[in-house]
Formats: C-alpha cells, structure tokens, sequence
C-alpha cells in the first residue's frame, strides 16, 4: 500500500488532520491483506512514527526515500522497519543519510530512484531515472563499508523478502 504518509511541506493544519486519518486507514488496509507500506514522510518524522507506534504498523514498513538522521534510523532499527535510499545518499554533506544507513542496517535496506527526482552524483541536476540506480548503490557499499556487489545482493534480497518476489 502506498506511497502514503504525511507530507506537512507547505501543509497547514486542516490539510495534515486529513493527512493522518487517510494514513491511519492505509495503515489498516496493509495489515488487513497482508501488504507492505510504502511511506511517504516529508517534515513529519515524529507524527508518523506516533501513528505507526499507535496503530501498528505493518510487519513490511518501509520508508521511501528515506531523509531521516541518526534518531529516527534508530527507530526503524528498534522496530524492524526498512528504509529506501535514493540518491541523496551520494551528496555531500549528507553524512547523516550515511550514518543512518549504517544504524538500520543492509539487512533492512532497499534502494529507488525517485525518479525523475534525486539522481545521484555526479549526475544530480539531471533527470533521475533506473539506469542510475548504480550510483546510489556505490555511495551506499561506501556508506555500509562493503562491495557493491555485496550490497547489490543484499537489497535484492531485501527486495524480494519485503514485495513477495
């Protein structure tokens, strides 16, 4: 189920109280069929981890291009949540993304493009798309210390353990 989640960017209160029931219901349409949950977290980290604590979150919780730091990595971690690393991973100054990836842990790792958003370095500032999905996995095996082959593998598997294939 998703992208869902909470995007409070240029939000006001109104729109987030409509925000949180819809993802509440997602939420419980995951668990009802046995469905992973693909999240969508912009500005929002603490409220929808409130949500996912409060109502369960589904076994297969994934962040979606994840853009936590250090505290919310150790809450993924603590619950066995996943996150999906974009290209955001490759910028500099973005050792928190790279931190947090060490924290979660490759086996609880996958990898997007986000596209046509977030491409990589050195390509960033073009259009993102599949064919650049290398790159992310370059700065990630930097990040977790291991080959791009090792972490080539282990978010397959992460891959096919989370969507059933």
């Amino acid at each position: 189920i998703g992208e869902t989640g909470l995007d409070y960017f240029r939000t006001g209160e109104s729109a987030r109280i409509y925000q949180r029931e819809s993802f509440r219901a997602h939420i419980a349409l995951a668990k009802e069929l046995n469905l992973p949950l693909q999240i969508h977290d912009r500005d929002a980290h603490s409220d929808v981890v409130e949500i996912l604590l409060k109502d369960g979150a589904p076994e297969r919780t994934v962040f979606h291009s994840y853009s936590g730091g250090k505290d919310l990595a150790q809450v993924l971690k603590e619950n066995g949540w996943y996150a999906s690393f974009s290209g955001t991973i490759s910028y500099k100054g973005n050792e928190d993304l790279q931190e947090s990836a060490r924290i979660i842990g490759k086996d609880h790792i996958t990898v997007e493009t986000d596209a046509p958003y977030l491409t990589p370095m050195p390509y960033r500032g073009r259009p993102n798309a599949p064919y650049m999905v290398p790159y992310t996995l370059e700065s990630l095996a930097t990040a977790l210390d291991c080959s791009l082959l090792e972490v080539a593998k282990s978010t397959l598997k992460t891959t096919k353990e989370i969507y059933g294939f």
